[in-house]
């Protein structure tokens, strides 16, 4: 697996276990049915958001990712589900391409960002 392929399925990772939490979340605290949710997918989620963020500074690092997209990844994964669209607008703007960051760096430049 190249880090483009892992960070692609562990941003999807830690986007699904956070959904699995807020399911977890909702039947416990609004349908008042269960705890295991919260239990199982806390502990699940916790996992994935640790590997995620060694992830995305190794891919900011091995991609040569420009800084503010390494930091944008890092805190794309505090809110939830947000992971799974900022890889999504990496991949649009070729920092997960097979073109690599120059390409990015030239776009990101043409539109006014990281100026």
């Amino acid at each position: 697996m190249n880090t483009r392929m892992i960070f692609t399925v562990v941003a999807r990772i830690e986007a699904l276990t956070w959904l699995g939490l807020l399911i977890g979340m909702f039947l416990k605290y609004v349908t008042e049915t269960t705890e295991l949710g919260v239990w199982l997918f806390g502990r699940v989620h916790g996992f994935a958001f640790i590997v995620y963020f060694f992830v995305a500074i190794f891919a900011g690092l091995r991609l040569r990712w420009p800084w503010w997209a390494t930091l944008l990844a890092v805190m794309a994964s505090i809110p939830p589900l947000v992971t799974f669209p900022l890889e999504l607008w990496y991949r649009k703007m070729g920092l997960l391409g097979a073109q690599g960051s120059r390409d990015v760096e030239a776009k990101t430049l043409q539109n006014g960002i990281g100026e």
